[in-house]
């Protein structure tokens, strides 16, 4: 299997049952969702495409768009629509959404599997750099490059030691960390650090980063791991 996730909207259960079932066979992770409510309440950022029907209730598949390219957080994932329309204007509103394609129903299967794979190369490249460049966890994101926190939106203050600890947290989610691993690396190129240097900058940034601190968790006698819920 691949890496690719590819999450499905169509209020036609049916319709996604067919697509989830043939896309996994060609080797992509698939959730479905039978309405734009029930997607938004997914963790979108962690698809690499959406397939998205823009006949749907009362949020379409076009309104549904302009919500994720609003949101930095989504802006830059592919968008497929699926749609019984093909009328000029309606593939024109689109691609002006910044739809990556347009599949007019009725479709074979084939030729759905040969544009989401079209896709996907045409995408992966840059979707891998800006996801390199960033780590992102819900709401809080850590922009490498440019050095900046944020929490939904908002950047945040550290110091460079701060963000350097919270990186490497973020970096080995889960994965415990002693305080001579931390100083380790943290302060590698000074000559004497005190452990309680380390418990210092750890109890501001959880105060910093506010809602999730709580992921930065101590274990006694070990050390400290970003934990993920």
């Amino acid at each position: 299997m691949n890496d690719n996730r590819i999450l499905v909207v169509d209020d036609e259960e049916d319709l996604c049952e067919i697509l989830k079932f043939n896309l996994e066979n060609e080797g992509f992770e698939v959730d479905t969702a039978n309405s734009a409510e029930e997607a938004l309440k997914l963790n979108i950022s962690s698809y690499d495409l959406l397939l998205l029907d823009v006949m749907m209730g009362e949020i379409s598949g076009f309104k549904m768009a302009n919500i994720l390219k609003k949101d930095k957080k989504t802006a830059q994932i592919p968008i497929i629509f699926i749609t019984a329309k093909d009328t000029e204007n309606d593939t024109i509103t689109g691609f002006n959404l910044g739809a990556d394609d347009y599949i007019s129903k009725p479709f074979s299967i084939r030729e759905v599997i040969s544009r989401v794979k079209a896709v996907i190369r045409r995408t992966g490249n840059a979707t891998a750099k800006e996801s390199s460049e960033q780590i992102i966890y819900k709401g809080l994101v850590l922009d490498i490059s440019k050095k900046k926190v944020s929490i939904d939106e908002h950047e945040i203050s550290l110091t460079k030691k701060e963000f350097e600890i919270l990186l490497l947290l973020l970096q080995n989610k889960g994965r415990v960390f002693s305080r001579e691993d931390i100083l380790s690396k943290i302060w590698s190129d000074e000559v004497y650090v005190l452990d309680r240097t380390i418990d210092v900058n750890i109890t501001r940034l959880r105060k910093k980063i506010g809602e999730y601190g709580k992921q930065i968790v101590t274990r006694l006698g070990y050390g400290y791991c970003f934990e993920s819920e």
